[in-house]
């Protein structure tokens, strides 16, 4: 199994107390970690409210970030989980992600999804359309994406989206384009379009939905003829590794106390039962890790809550448990 690591931007609450000109640092620092001890990538989320609700605390834009981070690291691949797909023209986006892999030497992972967060679209003034409007607008894009980064120039006549003649120079530096992450597992729409086109998949958080989702989209891959077997399937783990079940138990109590000031008891419950299932030691992490990588998940994307405030359990899953599944 590959692993990846969020580095923190506000969007799960996790800068509060940093006072804003701090913020970059711990970013930065935090990327230099990720990249120092050995995770593969590094990931921010493309939010503009912050969750579990939205308050007045700071969510950092992502492809800002993306553009900072692919300066200021050097080695570590850099990736979005996952972009929404109608916050930008995908032609737009194209151009962006294609000026930042050349900045970057070679190392933009493209994340793409449908969007979800009504609160985010009301309060920008986007359209949100029904599921299978912002699926069939997702499709498109990544088309759009894939033959503006292959294509010398580009003419698109789409239900949603519509170009005369575009031109994305430079052209990304990875052959034969930037990998795309299709994010979702919408049964009918969104794993078709992974099937399609994906390089990577991102669903399923309980092995069963896990399981189910894998056999969806083995269905759609032999539809459009696609070798199941290419894609690479990855899931995001909220995590908590520490040296001992009494500082596991620390550090769940620490997390229940910092959203303490922003959610109820009951949210701070759901907070809490997102983060169980793989908080603990080195040697159980690795015991669940296995199991995961058993039934298929080849790629983990990791969400640490401290990590702005405390890289001791981020830096051990890389020293401890990695090595124990590469």
């Amino acid at each position: 199994m590959r692993f990846g690591a969020f580095v923190p931007q506000g969007w799960r609450l996790d800068l509060t107390g940093i006072p804003v000109e701090q913020h970059w640092d711990t970013m930065r620092s935090v990327a230099g970690t990720i990249e120092r001890v050995g995770y593969e990538s590094l990931w921010v989320y493309d939010h503009f409210h912050t969750v579990p609700v939205p308050t007045q605390e700071v969510t950092y834009e992502a492809w800002t970030l993306m553009a900072a981070l692919a300066a200021d690291t050097s080695t570590v691949r850099l990736g979005q989980m996952c972009t929404c797909n109608s916050y930008r023209p995908p032609s737009y986006l194209a151009k962006v992600a294609a000026s930042i892999d050349a900045i970057s030497g070679g190392r933009l992972e493209m994340g793409i999804g449908a969007g979800w967060y009504e609160h985010e679209y009301d309060g920008y003034g986007y359209p949100f359309p029904k599921p299978s409007v912002r699926i069939g607008m997702l499709r498109e894009g990544v088309e759009i994406m894939q033959r503006l980064w292959t294509e010398d120039e580009v003419t698109f006549e789409g239900e949603h989206y519509t170009l005369q003649g575009a031109i994305c120079r430079p052209h990304p530096i990875q052959k034969p384009h930037i990998p795309f992450w299709v994010a979702g597992g919408g049964e009918k729409l969104t794993l078709n379009v992974a099937a399609r086109y994906a390089a990577y998949t991102n669903f399923g958080q309980h092995p069963d939905e896990f399981a189910h989702k894998s056999e969806v989209l083995r269905g759609h891959c032999q539809d459009v003829g696609r070798d199941f077997d290419e894609i690479v399937r990855s899931t995001n783990f909220n995590v908590v590794c520490e040296e001992t079940e009494a500082a596991v138990e620390e550090r769940i109590a620490w997390i229940r106390d910092h959203y303490r000031p922003f959610v109820d008891e009951s949210r701070i419950d759901g907070i809490e039962a997102l983060v169980r299932p793989m908080s603990g030691t080195p040697e159980q992490l690795v015991e669940r890790l296995q199991a995961r990588a058993k039934a298929g998940v080849g790629y983990g994307i990791l969400y640490f809550a401290e990590a702005a405030y405390d890289t001791t359990g981020l830096e051990l899953f890389a020293e401890q448990v990695i090595p124990a599944l590469s």
